[in-house]
């Protein structure tokens, strides 16, 4: 059976209506997504202020701890309490965080909406993180999660403002959404559902609308994760980062283009699925 902490399940409503005048002087009400603060204590010590959605508060912390190599083991958390009334989330370990002052020392503020930051260097570890050699991704399964997110319900398309990123098994089939006004915190939620659901990333295709930089490149080595997918680009060291990795990275993904940047070995392709189909210039 999976270890799981003791968890609330705080809920908030995920967007506000606001008043707005249009250019000819029209008042009328639109939905915009919610933004709010989250600070996180470990063991009552302060950490960091998130800026979130708020979709997710629980996942997205112990993915954040995850990510940023705080906590090794889900076992070694005990709690997780999230309190929107004072905006925070209180997290009780077992054994503490080693070396808590020296590793929050050197913060490194990455690319991305939202702006997220990385405590220590920001490839420390890349070199330890070792992804399924065998594991491989048709361009059918590939059309299925581009498919599968064009018709998902979002706040994306009520409220805009948002990013998303979703996690796929193998043969394309949707196990996690989460959307919140940054991807890193959206990458984070996912980790943490995997974690509390102790689910392997050997075989699984993590899909983001937004860019694939550095930062979003190592998260997805850390969970495992063969494939990262994104309807948008990638950058210079986030391309850099997924060859080392042997990962394969896969951006403008939309309609039956996209642009296979690394880890060519990994796609299956199957060019009877583009018969008919003018060519991308």
């Amino acid at each position: 059976m999976t270890y799981r902490p003791q968890l609330t399940e705080a809920s908030v409503d995920l967007t506000r209506e606001v008043e707005v005048m249009d250019e000819r002087g029209r008042v009328s009400l639109i939905a915009i997504p919610a933004e709010r603060p989250l600070t996180v204590y470990v063991d009552k010590r302060e950490l960091v202020t998130l800026m979130t959605l708020g979709g997710a508060p629980e996942a997205l912390t112990l993915g954040y701890l995850r990510n940023q190599r705080f906590i090794r083991q889900i076992e070694d958390i005990v709690s997780v309490q999230v309190d929107w009334d004072v905006e925070a989330v209180a997290v009780v370990t077992r054994n503490g965080i080693d070396d808590i002052e020296a590793r929050t020392a050197k913060r490194v503020v990455t690319t991305g909406c939202g702006q997220g930051s990385v405590f220590g260097g920001l490839m420390d570890d890349v070199a330890a993180i070792s992804l399924s050699p065998d594991a491989r991704m048709t361009q059918s399964t590939l059309y299925r999660i581009i498919d599968t997110i064009r018709t998902q319900q979002s706040i994306y398309k009520q409220a805009g403002s948002v990013h998303g990123c979703a996690l796929f098994s193998s043969t394309g089939e949707l196990l996690y959404f989460v959307e919140d006004v940054g991807r890193h915190n959206a990458v984070d939620a996912i980790a943490g559902r995997m974690w509390l659901d102790g689910m392997r990333g050997d075989d699984k295709i993590f899909y983001t609308t937004g860019r694939l930089t550095s930062e979003m490149v190592i998260k997805g080595g850390q969970m495992g994760i063969p494939f990262l997918l994104s309807r948008s680009g990638t950058t210079q060291m986030g391309h850099m980062v997924a060859e080392q990795l042997g990962m394969a990275l896969v951006a403008r993904c939309t309609g039956k283009h996209f642009l296979l940047l690394a880890g060519k070995e990994r796609v299956v392709f199957e060019p009877h699925l583009l018969d008919g189909v003018l060519k991308v210039a």
